[in-house]
């Protein structure tokens, strides 16, 4: 199985500008997150997909691989789907620029839901911390139990209502897609649900299109804001 992972990085965001560029121990947060992708022995390619070209000196610079992407993407899934035309693989795997403390040990698992040709999406969960069951910024999921995803949230599913302490999980950000998946996903319009959540892969579910969610016990921190620069900061100088 030829897997390639993509890295959707755009120079544009709202609560933490500029991002990708950010500095992490000297090393801009675009390439931590390449380099941790790189380490996994799994996959023919790693690629930094990019509308800017700010970014793409910058990989120039470093030697990371990178592609220029139409500035008209609307989502990271769109940029992933234009490099599954250029590049030629069994499965993407979407790795978002801002998860800098992605694991070789989870694209084992991804890949590991993938290894049944029937599954078209994949992605991961872990347990989720105590902290994270409110956090909107955390997004939940519940499964069925064959693994595959009923609905994914920002609110904390499922609803505790008799205070039986059920077990919630958290959703990490990465993907794993067959080709037919992402050239539907394209042609699809923006879903009720993904703009009520502001979530694409409802997406997926709301048009019927299964996504099968493995389990890992690494956890990982999204950067969105300067509080979550320092925290991942702080954590790969413990490491």
């Amino acid at each position: 199985m030829k897997a390639i992972a993509v890295i959707p990085a755009r120079l544009a965001s709202t609560r933490l500008p500029r991002k990708m560029l950010r500095e992490i121990a000297g090393t801009p947060l675009v390439g931590v997150v390449y380099e941790a992708v790189r380490s996994s022995p799994l996959l023919a390619e790693v690629i930094i997909a990019t509308d800017s070209e700010e970014i793409m000196q910058v990989c120039r610079e470093h030697g990371w691989k990178a592609l220029m992407t139409s500035p008209a993407h609307r989502s990271g899934t769109e940029r992933v789907h234009e490099v599954s035309g250029r590049e030629a693989a069994d499965v993407y795997i979407n790795v978002q620029g801002d998860e800098p403390l992605v694991r070789p040990q989870q694209i084992e698992s991804l890949l590991h839901v993938m290894e049944d040709p029937a599954v078209p999406v994949g992605t991961l969960m872990t347990p989720a911390a105590e902290v994270d069951i409110p956090n909107p910024n955390a997004v939940k999921v519940v499964t069925d139990l064959s693994g595959r995803a009923l609905y994914f949230s920002r609110a904390a599913i499922p609803f505790d209502r008799d205070g039986t302490r059920p077990r919630y999980f958290k959703h990490l950000g990465l993907y794993a897609y067959r080709k037919p998946a992402l050239d539907r996903f394209v042609t699809l319009p923006e879903s009720t649900l993904e703009k009520s959540e502001r979530l694409e892969q409802l997406r997926f579910l709301e048009n019927g299109v299964s996504i099968y969610v493995g389990e890992t016990p690494h956890d990982s921190v999204g950067v969105d804001t300067e509080e979550d620069l320092q925290r991942v900061i702080e954590i790969l100088r413990k490491r």
